[in-house]
């Protein structure tokens, strides 16, 4: 199997694609329900093979808890193939079941996903950070922006640490690149917030604090947090996790800061289960309601469980296409690693594979109420 795709994590293929003008207008808008802006989920399916009703109903699942956004994970080879020729196709379908549950929408836009850049259209082929080109990176996303107005915020590098764990000469072309384009993006769209996201559990075992601290730039500094060790083993227990989270401002004291994709996995290969999930979840609330200030957005991972082994090796497709909804931005690296990271990323639903709800669902859902 190709490694070059692990970075982008797994997606769904959507059967029976009809035209995106025949979608919107029969997608029911949630109306009556409560949202929390700031309170999110990464809405996924449980298996590859999903049919647009089955996919409304998991969005309006999802959007019965009280959630007020979710993260869509898009990249630039989908969205711009050719230059100047965008694809809407799949990325509609993404936003109006956003639109229609009343949802906002966290924007990953991968130039820097975890160790690899983009991905990137074959027009651009495979660039260094200071050819990606500022112009050509605005372009893109000012035409995403103009189409989607829910997305009120963006994340235009993940895993962000990795990337000059080993090469810290080149955060001052990143910072360069990114500081140009935040500049021309808030002329056209100021009320869109812009920044980057890093992984907690790396920052933490490895010891990369001050890349973060050097690479503190826009509106917020978001996170994703798995409670593992460098082998991708939970060896945290939920309290410990919570402590984890407040060494964020530690940090960033000064700063908004967003959990990006938050989890624990029930996969006993890996250390997890029911009770330590629901006991992490319960924290994580915990630890929001007494931080919620200084707090951006608070985004779980995720939705659904997906089966055994189908989680970072290869991203399915509608037709020739690819997709990814709930993908996800973690990466790993060799085959032990990886084998364990996708057992974590499997079971770190909220819901398992057959549907039946986890107790962490209904605590998801108890939580959010309390606060709303």
């Amino acid at each position: 199997m190709d490694k070059k795709i692990l970075g982008l994590s797994v997606g769904i293929a959507i059967i029976a694609i009809i035209a995106i003008v025949l979608i919107v207008p029969n997608l029911d808008s949630v109306t009556n329900q409560k949202h929390n802006e700031k309170l999110g989920l990464v809405i996924n399916t449980p298996n590859s093979s999903i049919s647009l009703q089955d996919l409304k109903q998991i969005y309006s699942d999802a959007s019965s808890t009280g959630i007020g956004r979710s993260n869509v994970y898009l990249f630039w080879n989908i969205v711009e193939p050719v230059r100047g020729e965008f694809n809407w196709e799949q990325s509609d379908i993404l936003m109006s079941f956003n639109k229609n549950n009343d949802l906002k929408v966290t924007l990953f836009f991968s130039v820097i996903n975890g160790e690899t850049l983009g991905p990137f259209p074959n027009w651009i082929g495979k660039p260094s950070l200071n050819a990606i080109g500022e112009d050509r990176l605005v372009n893109v996303l000012d035409a995403i922006l103009s189409r989607y107005d829910i997305i009120d915020t963006v994340v235009i590098a993940g895993e962000t640490e990795s990337q000059f764990r080993y090469y810290e000469q080149n955060i001052p072309v990143y910072k360069e690149l990114f500081n140009g384009v935040y500049a021309k993006l808030k002329e056209k769209h100021p009320d869109v917030k812009i920044g980057n996201a890093f992984a907690l559990h790396n920052v933490l075992n490895k010891n990369l604090e001050h890349v973060v601290t050097d690479l503190a730039l826009g509106d917020f500094v978001a996170f994703s947090y798995f409670p593992v060790d460098n082998l991708n083993d939970i060896i945290k227990t939920p309290q410990e996790a919570k402590e984890d989270l407040q060494k964020i401002f530690e940090i960033i004291p000064d700063k908004k800061i967003g959990l990006f994709e938050i989890s624990w996995s029930t996969s006993d290969f890996v250390g997890g289960n029911n009770t330590s999930q629901k006991m992490f979840l319960e924290k994580s609330f915990e630890f929001y309601t007494e931080n919620e200030s200084k707090i951006a957005f608070l985004t779980w991972y995720r939705q659904y469980d997906r089966p055994d082994g189908t989680c970072v090796i290869e991203k399915p497709a509608i037709g020739d296409e690819s997709i990814d909804i709930g993908g996800g931005s973690s990466l790993g690296s060799s085959e032990y690693v990886i084998e364990r990271l996708s057992h974590y990323i499997c079971s770190s639903g909220l819901v398992d594979v057959n549907g039946i709800p986890k107790p962490s669902w209904n605590e998801f859902k108890n939580q959010i109420e309390m606060i709303n």
